[in-house]
């Protein structure tokens, strides 16, 4: 068992809400990060998203495990005080509040960095500190929206949200990956960091592709559950009504799927399937062979082909299913309310059997 986290005994000071900067933060906290988290008087607003956590939010249990709640009001001298108190023994800030927010109060990013030079400061916002939209709120739905990712998000007939709060949990992973490295360049330099990372500066960059092909005159289609660039690369519905996915990545695994699945090998040096570019082109006819073979077979033994095929697959699951993985692993996190099974973080490392601090109610460490 590992017994010294990464991160112990560092200090992170948080002015966070809602789900990216929290994000962030939790993941310090997770690492052995001491994360204070300074919340209103009502708390992080957060708190009150849902009550599907043992009575309280799921969004909050989620991403708030192992900090350490001080409510305080930055508006009076008192909370000022107490902010203040906390920063000068502090290693990381992480704020994400509307812009120049903090500034009003007395804590600009240059204030805080000449009087603290060792000190990482990391800013979370909608736009960045520049231009015509930076005092706008923002939320994850506004960026996706305003990004052009709902256009891409969907089916045929309208636009759609991506159903995890993805713009926020990106922003909230490349914040945190931005805090690590200057981290290190601290030790290497012994000189902290300022760091701006916007809602808006990393979706636009997960838009990479589409833009791309939008700019060269291949506008991306809305085609649900889809590809748009590589076919076959969709759902297909089995004879007992299952939806399977399935998707073919070169012309080689194309033609082994003819071969093995579809029992036409022809199909695989077919002028109109034989590339991914032609199939493609003639999806509607590629889809409809599959299709019409898919119908022939329960999903039980189309799996068991497809996987002879050694072909890329995935059943089309909601929630019970996920709820029922024989994959999803989880961690138990204690909460005001009592424990809560919540989905495990990701990354495992060797030898580091890891356990996680609970979640704070509002005000439950202020006097401390």
């Amino acid at each position: 068992m590992m017994t010294n986290l990464p991160l112990q005994g560092l200090k992170v000071v948080t002015i966070e809400q809602a789900v990216a900067a929290p994000f962030a933060s939790a993941r310090l906290a997770d690492a052995g990060a001491e994360v204070i988290k300074i919340e209103r008087p009502e708390g992080d607003f957060a708190r009150g998203y849902d009550k599907a956590a043992a009575g309280q939010s799921s969004y909050f249990v989620w991403l708030n495990r192992g900090k350490i709640s001080v409510s305080c009001d930055l508006t009076t001298d008192a909370g000022k005080a107490t902010l203040e108190a906390h920063i000068t023994k502090a290693d990381v800030v992480i704020q994400n509040l509307k812009h120049n927010a903090l500034d009003r109060l007395g804590f600009s990013v240059e204030r805080l960095a000449e009087t603290y030079p060792k000190l990482i400061i990391c800013s979370i916002s909608g736009y960045g500190d520049s231009g015509p939209m930076a005092d706008r709120k923002a939320y994850d739905l506004l960026v996706q929206a305003e990004s052009g990712l709902c256009s891409i998000t969907g089916g045929p007939s309208e636009p759609s949200r991506v159903g995890v709060s993805v713009v926020d949990i990106a922003t909230g992973a490349a914040a945190h990956a931005a805090i690590l490295e200057a981290l290190i360049l601290r030790g290497i330099t012994g000189r902290g960091a300022s760091i701006s990372v916007s809602m808006f500066d990393v979706i636009a960059e997960w838009l990479t592709v589409p833009l791309l092909n939008h700019e060269s005159g291949n506008e991306p289609l809305r085609l649900g559950m889809t590809h748009p660039s590589i076919a076959p690369y969709g759902v297909f519905a089995t004879k007992d009504g299952k939806a399977i996915l399935i998707s073919i990545q070169s012309d080689r695994e194309w033609a082994n799927l003819c071969r093995v699945f579809l029992g036409d090998e022809g199909l695989g040096v077919d002028p109109r399937f034989a590339t991914n570019v032609a199939r493609v082109q003639n999806r509607e006819k590629t889809d409809g062979v599959i299709a019409a073979r898919f119908a022939e077979l329960d999903a039980a033994a189309a799996t068991a082909v497809l996987l002879q095929a050694n072909v890329a697959l995935a059943n089309v699951n909601d929630m019970a299913a996920l709820a029922r993985h024989p994959h999803l692993r989880r961690i138990t996190v204690q909460t005001p309310n009592g424990p809560v099974s919540i989905p495990a973080p990701a990354a495992m490392v060797a030898g580091d059997t890891r356990t996680y601090g609970p979640v704070p109610a509002l005000n439950e460490d202020t006097a401390d």
